[in-house]
């Protein structure tokens, strides 16, 4: 639970902290738009080569994103797992009994796991070079034009920077939690399949309650702090784009362009 570092905010100084909100977030759903866009392994390097200098600009390092992957390991091997036993096309690589692997299960495989250390890297860096609070802003600021059809910007805005702010809340609860029931006899690793099921409903139940109470004390806090997301709200902070932040956003979109193109010639 340690190895989860998605909405933590690393306080260093780098160009890509401070950038505009509002420009990181275009530029994580281009990005996240390349991702799916099949320009095969040469879209692929060209992605995994544009995060690797992002991560360098950014300052927070490989070790960091490297650890926010580590959750998704386990994800990563039950789908190599499936893929070798259901997908059946291409050359046969192996064969014993009817155990069978086949280049196309690979190559499925290793396209699932490219996009998923990729989403995971965009968001971990968007997440850990942005602030709560600008974050914030620039979801309000780039919703804000569909507010004319009754889209309420601001409510969506809060919704997600609260949920992004107390996900390392949730995990250290979870650990307090699992370390309290730990002295109490139970055993989380231990155990036949029954007796796991009951350990993690030991530690679902109380982790529940803990999430509403906190949520329940946070919308006393706001409503005494005379919080109503239906008044119109003035701002203590403005945010402006810059010539890099332009100048980032544009990269992106013609990466895009770039990766169908390359899509088209493959």
């Amino acid at each position: 639970m340690s190895n989860m570092v998605l909405g933590r905010y690393l306080p260093l100084d780098s160009k890509i902290h401070s950038m505009d909100p509002r420009a990181k977030i275009m530029c994580m759903l281009f990005l996240l738009i390349a991702i799916f866009i099949p320009a095969g392994y040469v879209g692929y390097a060209i992605l995994l080569a544009i995060v690797f200098v992002v991560v360098l600009m950014s300052k927070i390092g490989l070790p960091y994103i490297f650890k926010a992957m580590k959750p998704m390991l386990f994800m990563m091997i039950f789908l190599f797992v499936i893929n070798m036993l259901v997908i059946k096309r291409g050359n046969l690589l192996f064969e014993l009994g009817w155990f069978s692997i086949y280049d196309e299960a690979i190559f499925q495989t290793l396209y699932i796991v490219i996009r998923l250390l990729l989403m995971i890297s965009i968001t971990t860096l968007l997440t850990a070079t942005t602030k709560p609070l600008d974050l914030t802003l620039g979801i309000e600021d780039l919703l804000g034009p569909f507010q004319k059809i009754g889209l309420p910007s601001h409510i969506i805005a809060m919704m997600i920077s609260i949920a992004l702010r107390f996900i390392p809340t949730l995990i250290e609860e979870t650990q307090r939690i699992m370390k309290a029931q730990a002295s109490r006899g139970v055993d989380f690793e231990e155990g036949k399949f029954m007796e796991k099921i009951r350990s993690i409903l030991s530690l679902i139940v109380p982790l529940f309650i803990s999430a509403f109470q906190r949520a329940e004390d946070l919308a006393y806090a706001m409503e005494a702090r005379g919080y109503a997301p239906e008044n119109k709200r003035t701002r203590y902070k403005l945010l402006k784009l810059r010539a890099f932040d332009v100048v980032a956003m544009i990269f992106c979109a013609l990466v895009i362009a770039g990766l169908v193109g390359v899509a088209i010639l493959v």
